[in-house]
C-alpha cells in the first residue's frame, strides 16, 4: 500500500452568507490516527464532506498524494484508496452482513453489465475471491460469525462494525470515520477504540476520525486538530491540545459565560 499524506490547505466553504470553513489547514501523516474535533457546529462534518467529495469547496485544496480531491467525484474516492464509514450507517437492514460488506468491493471488480448478467466462470471466480476477502475483513473486526445474519437484527455496536468493514472492503490507504462511537455505551466504545488502534497498527492505514467522545479521541489519536466556528484553533499532540486555553474555552466557555449560565439555571 503506497503511503500518502492527506493535505488540507486553506480550505474554505461557504453556504451563501454562512462561512462553514474558514481557511482550514492540517495534514494527516501516512499511517497516523488523526482526530478532527470541536463543539457542535464547528465545521467538522462540513470538512469531512469536502474531503470525501460530497461538498465542493469554495476555495482551498485537499490533496491525497498526487490527487486533488476537490476536483474528484464522490464515486471515484474508493478507486483512489479512500474509504468512509458514516455516522448514520447507510446499510441495508434486510441484507446479510456479507452482502453489505461486498458493496465495498464494487470499485475493485471488473466486468460490465452483460458479463455480470451472464456470469461466466471468470466472473464467478472473481465473486468468490471478493467474498473471501470480505469475510477476512469481518473476521478482523470481530463479526465473522454473523456473515449470513441480516444487519437489521444485530446489536448497534455490531452494526457500526459492519459499516467500518464495508469501508475497509475498498482496501483503503485512508479511512474516514465519522463519529463511529455515536450512540454506543461505554463497553462498546472501549472495544471500538481497541479496533481502531488495530486498524492503524496492523493494517497500516491512515485514519481521519471525527468524534465527540473526548476520552476516545485523547486515548487513541496521534494528532488532534480542533475546529471552532469553522477555524482551526489548535493542532498538535493530544496532551498539548487538551491543555490549550483556546480549546478549553471552546468546549467549556469563558468563566463569565459559565457564571451567566449558572445564574440562569438557578
Amino acid at each position: 500500500m503506497n503511503p500518502r499524506e492527506l493535505d488540507v490547505e486553506r480550505l474554505t466553504l461557504r453556504f451563501g452568507g454562512l462561512c462553514a470553513l474558514d481557511e482550514v489547514s492540517f495534514t494527516v501523516r501516512p499511517g497516523s490516527l488523526h482526530a478532527l474535533i470541536g463543539p457542535n457546529g464547528a465545521g467538522k462534518s462540513s470538512c469531512f464532506n469536502v474531503i470525501s467529495g460530497l461538498y465542493r469547496a469554495t476555495d482551498g485544496t485537499v490533496k491525497f498524494g498526487e490527487h486533488e480531491l476537490t476536483r474528484e467525484r464522490p464515486s471515484h474516492m474508493a478507486k483512489l484508496g479512500i474509504g468512509r464509514a458514516f455516522q448514520n450507517t447507510a446499510l441495508s437492514p434486510h441484507s446479510t452482513v456479507l452482502d453489505n460488506v461486498m458493496l465495498g468491493r464494487y470499485a475493485l471488480t471488473s466486468g460490465g453489465f452483460l458479463a455480470c448478467g451472464l456470469r461466466p466462470p471468470w466472473i464467478r471466480k472473481q465473486e468468490r475471491r471478493h467474498a473471501a476477502r470480505a469475510a477476512e475483513i469481518c473476521d478482523f473486526l470481530g463479526i465473522g460469525d454473523v456473515l449470513r445474519t441480516p444487519v437489521g437484527v444485530l446489536p448497534y455496536g455490531a452494526v457500526k462494525r459492519v459499516d467500518i468493514a464495508r469501508a475497509l472492503a475498498v482496501e483503503p490507504s485512508l479511512l474516514l470515520l465519522d463519529e463511529p462511537a455515536a450512540g454506543m455505551n461505554a463497553t462498546e466504545t472501549a472495544e471500538l477504540a481497541s479496533t481502531i488502534r488495530q486498524i492503524r497498527d496492523e493494517l497500516g492505514i491512515s485514519i481521519l476520525l471525527v468524534e465527540h467522545d473526548m476520552g476516545l479521541v485523547m486515548g487513541i489519536a496521534d494528532q488532534v486538530t480542533v475546529l471552532d466556528f469553522g477555524r482551526v484553533i489548535a493542532d498538535g499532540e493530544p496532551a498539548l491540545v487538551r491543555a490549550d486555553p483556546e480549546v478549553i474555552r471552546a468546549y467549556l466557555g469563558t468563566e463569565s459565560t459559565q457564571s451567566a449560565t449558572s445564574t440562569e439555571a438557578g
